[in-house]
């Protein structure tokens, strides 16, 4: 009898073990690297909504670029033709801001299996867009030298960041994509300080 008694408290010990083993390797909610289950998930979700994005960031992204394109050819014309060293300094900061800025947003349509606008299509098509200049203007523009390319530039500049800031506002207040509405606050910032700079270079500030 004492023999039968001990099995069967060797029996209950050991199915004690096994329920607790198989509690400590499950029931914790960690994973083997030692990371929580729930935070795994957590970056999942995190992940997926920042990948995130609706029309207007499609459309921002496909407006913003021409827009640009115009601005860095714009801004070439500088350094042959403008007679002050400030509008050459401008300039070049534009381009240098801007150029980047068209590569990720071409990255981003490209990711997301949308087209990506065509460089060198008329100024004509774009007519619509807040800011942008026509053929009269740009041909204009290649024209002037000196102090005249100096005004005309700063003049048609103030104007398409202004349309730009509109464009990007836009976008942050519509969008849903995080880095493009975060973009867009670039945008916002820095050209919105660039018409402030140029209407003082105009003598307008």
């Amino acid at each position: 009898m004492n023999t039968t008694r001990t099995r069967a408290v060797l029996v209950a010990l050991t199915a004690t073990a096994v329920l607790a083993l198989a509690a400590c390797g499950s029931g914790d909610g960690t994973a083997h690297s030692g990371t929580p289950a729930t935070a795994h998930a957590g970056a999942s979700a995190s992940d997926s909504a920042a990948g995130a994005h609706n029309a207007q960031d499609v459309t921002f992204a496909q407006r913003m670029i021409p827009h640009h394109r115009q601005a860095l050819e714009m801004a070439e014309l500088a350094a042959g033709r403008a007679s002050s060293a400030r509008v050459k300094d401008l300039a070049a900061r534009i381009e240098k801001a801007q150029d980047p800025e068209i590569k990720t947003m071409s990255g981003w349509l490209k990711a997301w299996g949308e087209d990506v606008p065509m460089a060198g299509m008329d100024h004509g098509g774009h007519t619509g867009m807040a800011g942008m200049m026509d053929d009269t203007d740009m041909t204009a523009l290649k024209k002037a030298e000196g102090t005249d390319f100096d005004t005309m530039f700063l003049t048609m500049m103030v104007e398409h960041h202004r349309g730009a800031v509109e464009m990007a506002g836009t976008e942050r207040s519509q969008g849903a994509y995080a880095p493009a509405t975060g973009l867009a606050g670039d945008i916002v910032t820095a050209q919105n300080a660039e018409i402030k700079e140029m209407k003082q270079l105009l003598g307008k500030g």
